[in-house]
C-alpha cells in the first residue's frame, strides 16, 4: 500500500509541476499557467480539484502515444471571499487546451455540480477549439457545454474569463453566459479566423483586430469587460462575484456600510444642469449616490448612451441603469436598449434591486436606426422591465420624453417608486417640437411667426412640463431635494425588500429577440 501511494503522489506531483518547457512558453506570451490562474481566482488553499488522474482514451493520430493527465483542463471547486465557486480552466500546455471527448465530460460534470450545489460557475478560457483527432467526439462535447449553460442560465451565475484564443464553435459557451472578461492582446474571440476570413472576402486583419478584447468590449458588445492583464482581471472576477449571489434562490452578500444612510448629496445640484440642453457625466451623479462613490460598470465602453452598473446602498447590493447624457445627449438607440435590457433581466435572474436614473430625450431618429430594427431592439427593454419582479425605483433628474420615458422603468409599466427631481419634464416631447405640431397653424398665420412661436414654446412648458404636472396626476410618486436622493432611495428599498411578485403561470414568455 504505501508503494502505491508513493506512486500517486509521484503522479500528482508530475501533473502539478507541469512540463517546464510547455510553461516557460506559456510564460513567454505574457500568459500565467492554468495552476498560477486558479491560486489567484480562489482563496489561499481553498482550491480541491476533481478528475486530476482523468486522461482521453482515444487512439490514432498519435493520441495514443501522449495521455497526460487532466486531458488539459483542470475542474474543482473552492472559495471566493469564503463563498463557494466552481471553476474549470483549460490548459494550454496539454494539446493547446484542445477539448476531447474525456476533457469535455470533465467540465459537464463539474457544470452540473455547480448547478446541483447552487454555487456560481468561473470558466478560465484558453484553448484552441475541438481536438480534431478525436472528430465528431469532440464537436458533441460542446454540444454539452452548450446544453449546460442554457440549463444553468438564470440559476447560478456563470462568468467566462478569456484569457486566450477561443475560435469556431467554442466561442458560444461564453456568449451564453452571464458575463464575459477579456485581456487584452493575449485573448481572442471569434468564430472564423483571420485566415478563413482573408480566403472569403479578402479582408487582410490581426486577431486582435478580428476579435480581441478591445473589439469585443467596444464594438461588438460581446465583452462585458477588459483589462490589460490576468492578475488585474481575475481581481475583478473576484470583486463581481462579491456582488453576486451564489444561485437564484438566494440574496446578493449584504456588507456592513460606512457610509451614513442618509447622507445628503449636496454636490448633485451642481452636477446637473438647470439647461436640459447640456451634457453632463451621469457617472459623477451614480460615484455620488452609492456607498463610498464604488460601483462595477458593465459593459462600460459599448453603448455608452446608457450606463449599467453593480453597486451597493447602505451595504445591499442594486443594479443601476442610467442614462448618460454625455453620449449622444443619453438616447436610447439599438444597442443601448440591448444592452439595458439583458442588465435588467441579469438583475431580476438573481435578486438584485433595479434602481433607473432617468435622463432621455427619446428614442434615435433615423433611418438606419429604423431599418435596423429599433422598434424591436427597443421592446426587449420594455419586455424585460415589464418582465422583472424584483423591488424597482425610478427616478427622473431632468428629461423623460416620450416612448423612452415609458421604457425607463415608469410607473405604467410596474416600477414600484417614481421620484423626481424639481426640474423634471416629462413630456411626449420637447416643448420646441410639441409647439411646432400643436399649433402650427396659429404660428404660421402669425404676422411674426418666430415670436409666437416662442410665445407658445414658453405657454406650453409652464402649463403641460412644469415639475410638478406628473406628480398632480400621480405619475411619479413624490418631487424630492436632488440632495436627498440617496437616502431616499435608501428608504425605499428597504420598504422594497419583502416585495412579492409572481409572473403569471406559463411555461416562458415570448420575448423580442
Amino acid at each position: 500500500m504505501h508503494d502505491r501511494v508513493g506512486e500517486l503522489a509521484q503522479i500528482r506531483h508530475e501533473v502539478l509541476e507541469g512540463v517546464d518547457t510547455a510553461t516557460r512558453a506559456q510564460h513567454a506570451k505574457g500568459k500565467l499557467t492554468v495552476r498560477e490562474r486558479l491560486a489567484l481566482l480562489f482563496d489561499e488553499g481553498s482550491f480541491t480539484e476533481t478528475e486530476q488522474l482523468r486522461r482521453h482514451r482515444a487512439t490514432g493520430f498519435g493520441l495514443e502515444a501522449k495521455r497526460p493527465h487532466t486531458d488539459g483542463v483542470v475542474t474543482g471547486w473552492g472559495t471566493v471571499e469564503g463563498r463557494t465557486v466552481f471553476a474549470f480552466a483549460h490548459d494550454f500546455r496539454i494539446f493547446g487546451g484542445a477539448l476531447g471527448e474525456a476533457h469535455a465530460a470533465k467540465i459537464h460534470k463539474l457544470m452540473d455540480l455547480a448547478i446541483a450545489a447552487g454555487a456560481p460557475l468561473v470558466s478560465l478560457n484558453d484553448g484552441a477549439g475541438a481536438r480534431i483527432q478525436e472528430g465528431v467526439s469532440a464537436l458533441a462535447g460542446y454540444g454539452g457545454i452548450f446544453q449546460r449553460n442554457t440549463r444553468a442560465s438564470g440559476v447560478i451565475p456563470q462568468i467566462s474569463v478569456m484569457l486566450g484564443p477561443c475560435a469556431g464553435g467554442a466561442a458560444y459557451s461564453p456568449a451564453l453566459t452571464d458575463f464575459v472578461f477579456m485581456v487584452r492582446d493575449t485573448s481572442q474571440m471569434f468564430i472564423t479566423g483571420p485566415d478563413v476570413v482573408r480566403a472569403v472576402t479578402g479582408e487582410e486583419i490581426t486577431q486582435n483586430g478580428l476579435g480581441g478584447a478591445d473589439v469585443h468590449a467596444e464594438t461588438s458588445g460581446v465583452a462585458h469587460f477588459a483589462y490589460d492583464d490576468e492578475e488585474t482581471c481575475l481581481a475583478e472576477v473576484r470583486y463581481l462575484l462579491s456582488l453576486l449571489p451564489s444561485n437564484n434562490r438566494a440574496l446578493p452578500p449584504v456588507v456592513r456600510p460606512e457610509d451614513p444612510a442618509d447622507r445628503r448629496c449636496e454636490r448633485l445640484l451642481e452636477l446637473v444642469p438647470l439647461d436640459g440642453s447640456r451634457p453632463y457625466d451621469m457617472r459623477e451623479v451614480i460615484s455620488e449616490l452609492v456607498d463610498e462613490g464604488e460601483y462595477m460598470e458593465v459593459h462600460e465602453r459599448w453603448a455608452a448612451n446608457v450606463i449599467t452598473a453593480l453597486t451597493r446602498l447602505d451595504g445591499q447590493v442594486v443594479g443601476i441603469v442610467a442614462n448618460q447624457p454625455q453620449s449622444f445627449a443619453g438616447v436610447l438607440d439599438i444597442h443601448a436598449s440591448e444592452k439595458a435590457a439583458r442588465f435588467v433581466q441579469l438583475c431580476d435572474a438573481f435578486n438584485i434591486p433595479l434602481v433607473t436614473l432617468v435622463d432621455v430625450p427619446g428614442f434615435l431618429p433615423g433611418v438606419d436606426q429604423e431599418h435596423r430594427g429599433i422598434i424591436r431592439h427597443g421592446a426587449k427593454l420594455l419586455y424585460a422591465y415589464c418582465n422583472a419582479t424584483v423591488p424597482r425605483v425610478q427616478v427622473i433628474l431632468r428629461k423623460a420624453y416620450g416612448g423612452a420615458y415609458i421604457v425607463m422603468d415608469s410607473l405604467s409599466i410596474g416600477a414600484d417608486l417614481s421620484l423626481a427631481w424639481p426640474a423634471n419634464e416629462i413630456a411626449v416631447m420637447g416643448a420646441e417640437g410639441a409647439a411646432n405640431v400643436v399649433f402650427r397653424r396659429r404660428i404660421q398665420a402669425a404676422d411674426d411667426p418666430e415670436a409666437t412661436r416662442r410665445q407658445l414654446v414658453k405657454e406650453y412648458k409652464s402649463e403641460l412640463m412644469h415639475p410638478y404636472y406628473a406628480a398632480e396626476r400621480g405619475l411619479v410618486d413624490d418631487v424630492i431635494d436632488p440632495a436627498d436622493t440617496r437616502s431616499a432611495l435608501v428608504r425605499a428599498l428597504a420598504m422594497l425588500r419583502s416585495k412579492n411578485a409572481a409572473l403569471p403561470s406559463r411555461k416562458h414568455g415570448n420575448p423580442p429577440v
